[in-house]
């Protein structure tokens, strides 16, 4: 799952590159967050106990880790803003929208590379012609 920001548009939608590219003329990029890094910390040694009531603990040598540190991590399951389907009548494929429907619509309406349908959450759907240089038009 990839974040991606259509150029020169103020809304983010999220979803796998290959399936939201299938549907456009432009292609969309993962944005991506400066700061990912492979980080190392030390472990120290210590004492743990087998299992609840272990009267006799084993020792834990210590050890170097390497972690991921990434800023733009998000911590949960969901994804913010809400769903839409886009369907040609043969692919069907969903996303998440962060940013209004109309600015959405817009960008669809202006670089469809085929003749689709937008499903909003609410489960409007918007017919959309394929944009000049699109494969259906």
């Amino acid at each position: 799952m990839a974040k991606m920001q259509p150029p020169g548009n103020d809304f983010f939608i999220y979803g796998e590159p290959a399936n939201i590219n299938y549907f456009l003329n432009t292609t969309l990029e993962p944005v991506t967050v400066a700061g990912a890094e492979n980080r190392q910390s030390s472990v120290s040694a210590h004492t743990r106990r087998r299992y609840v009531g272990d009267p006799t603990p084993i020792n834990v040598s210590g050890s170097q880790r390497e972690w991921l540190y990434d800023p733009g991590r998000k911590v949960g399951n969901a994804l913010p803003g809400s769903p839409f389907i886009l369907s040609d009548g043969v692919e069907t494929r969903q996303f998440t929208l962060q940013g209004n429907l109309i600015d959405l619509h817009a960008f669809l309406v202006g670089d469809a590379a085929m003749p689709l349908t937008l499903t909003s959450a609410d489960g409007a759907k918007y017919a959309i012609a394929a944009a000049t240089g699109g494969n259906g038009a």
